[in-house]
């Protein structure tokens, strides 16, 4: 779908639309710069042609230069393989714009997430509570990431209103933000009638560090360090997205050796975290054994990383324009290693199916249903287990295109649904690794000096849990202006608050572990 075809979309939709700029500088990205009254009905029917959630909603503090913020919403086109972005000015002296998230629901908590840390106002958005900048803690009116925010600064402090559920036999269950296992800090607000939930609200944010405004006035080669500490089990994953968006930037096309690489170190970080999960499934129905079991597998994939990379968890592997290890693959050793990971997974799904106990109890739990995922914009594994079907790794190929990649879909959308789904991803996982290695070429070395250019682009990758985005600017010097960071979990934690709904409180950590969303992805 070229601009001719996006537009006439659009004016299918919306008659009166026209467009104050169009650009192309990527195959995959179409930029339209449009005005604020027409922003509004643009996304809109972005949002119905393409068909497409809201990827990404997010501002640019431009007053010094030009007295203007700047709001951007990307769409994605997996027909075309193409992001579409579209842009609007904001004047300094009247920062608000009409929501667009009452017709189109997978845009509001960006909308909140842009009020709370620009202050421009979605007029007409009816939850503009905090997300991270808890109310308890940070006065109203500190906004971080305006260019001239340097710190809190004091004010009135007040309560967060959570949303309540009345009537006769309601009682609420507060659980967390610290939790009695080594995880990230959350708070779980449940309303129960009798046993079923009957609601969850959410609250997270308690990990905010201030990521996207870590980044401002970096070097592409110091962010890419703090890329890969956003979410610890999906460093490879996170690195690999913002390189993608630096190397558009600066021109840079990867060697296939590199693209080759890269693929499998993202296919480990998939199968160690998904192994991981279906041990933590198995552990929160007291299935001790599968458990451990998985443990082993895991533990087996951490080692093998840390002989390709010297390092377990991926780090420190990818830079602007290549990765710095993994060239001197021992063919022989790796495809032991990993004939060995993959018999002993096939030990552990017969161990999981063959125990009645553990099916019975993960089939029909949890069911996040296809309508409320699509709604909710779902993203990932978690919505391909609810049937839809979108995967980055099908759309915007690459190698995988060489490999005939398949992606993995389930109808049902419960525990059972997600835990099938990782089974064959993990398969499919192993098979596109052995497929990537027998085309590596020893004798290749990619050698990149890059040249860091002004520009802004958008990197992405499908980690294990979804999709990972990077939107990208620079200045005439190099350094980052401006970095937005999408993880899966940001949307995905509103899909595990329906999914538990007519679920007993005690189903919920099994709920949750199918999920395993991360806390500080989500929190930045």
């Amino acid at each position: 779908m070229d601009c001719t075809e996006i537009i006439s979309g659009i004016k299918n939709k919306f008659p009166g639309f026209s467009a104050l700029s169009v650009s192309e500088e990527f195959t995959d990205e179409v930029c339209l710069k449009v005005a604020p009254e027409n922003f509004k009905e643009a996304c809109f029917a972005l949002h119905k042609t393409l068909p497409s959630p809201v990827m990404m909603l997010f501002a640019e503090d431009e007053r010094r230069e030009s007295n203007k913020f700047v709001v951007h919403c990307v769409f994605v086109s997996f027909k075309r393989s193409q992001w579409v972005r579209l842009s609007m000015d904001i004047p300094k002296d009247n920062p608000a714009f009409d929501s667009i998230a009452k017709n189109i629901y997978s845009a509001n908590l960006f909308e909140r997430e842009i009020w709370e840390m620009f202050g421009i106002e979605p007029k007409g958005n009816p939850d503009l509570r905090h997300l991270s900048l808890h109310d308890e803690v940070c006065p109203a009116g500190n906004y971080p990431l305006r260019k001239d925010f340097k710190k809190i600064e004091n004010g009135n402090l007040s309560e967060y209103k959570f949303g309540r559920v009345e009537g006769d036999g309601i009682f609420e269950v507060p659980v967390g933000p610290v939790h009695a296992g080594i995880i990230g800090p959350g708070h779980f607000r449940f309303s129960v009638a009798g046993e079923p939930i009957i609601n969850l609200e959410l609250r997270l944010g308690f990990t905010h560090r201030g990521v996207e405004k870590l980044f401002e006035g970096k070097t592409c080669l110091e962010a890419i360090k703090i890329a890969e500490r956003v979410s610890g089990d999906s460093s490879f994953a996170h690195s690999l997205a913002f390189a993608n968006a630096a190397e558009k930037i600066s021109n840079i096309t990867i060697s296939k050796q590199t693209a080759y690489l890269r693929a499998i170190f993202l296919e480990l970080e998939r199968m160690y975290n998904h192994v991981n999960d279906m041990g933590g499934i198995a552990l929160d129905v007291s299935f001790s054994f599968a458990s451990a079991y998985a443990s082993i597998i895991k533990e087996a994939i951490l080692q093998l990383n840390e002989l390709l990379t010297a390092s377990r968890y991926l780090k420190g592997v990818n830079t602007i324009g290549g990765v710095s290890s993994g060239t001197g693959i021992k063919k022989e050793i790796f495809f032991d290693s990993l004939n060995k990971i993959e018999n002993d997974f096939c030990e552990f799904e017969k161990i999981l199916s063959s125990s009645v106990s553990f099916m019975d109890r993960v089939d029909t739990t949890g069911v996040l249903r296809r309508k409320t995922a699509e709604d909710l914009g779902i993203v990932g594994f978690a919505g391909r287990a609810s049937g839809i079907p979108t995967d980055l790794r099908k759309y915007f190929p690459g190698v995988y295109k060489e490999a005939k990649f398949k992606m993995i879909l389930q109808e049902s959308g419960d525990v059972l649904a997600r835990l099938r789904l990782r089974i064959e991803e993990f398969k499919e996982s192993v098979r596109l690794i052995r497929e990537f290695t027998e085309k590596l070429n020893q004798n290749e070395e990619a050698v990149v000096n890059p040249q860091y250019k002004e520009g802004c682009a958008l990197g992405y990758v499908e980690a294990w849990r979804g999709p990972v985005l990077y939107w990208l600017k620079t200045g005439s010097n190099g350094l980052i202006q401006r970095c937005k960071i999408v993880d899966p979990s940001f949307r995905n934690w509103q899909g595990l608050s329906y999914a538990v709904l007519g679920n007993i409180i005690p189903d919920f950590p099994l709920c949750n572990k199918s999920f395993d969303l991360s806390y500080s992805g989500n929190d930045l």
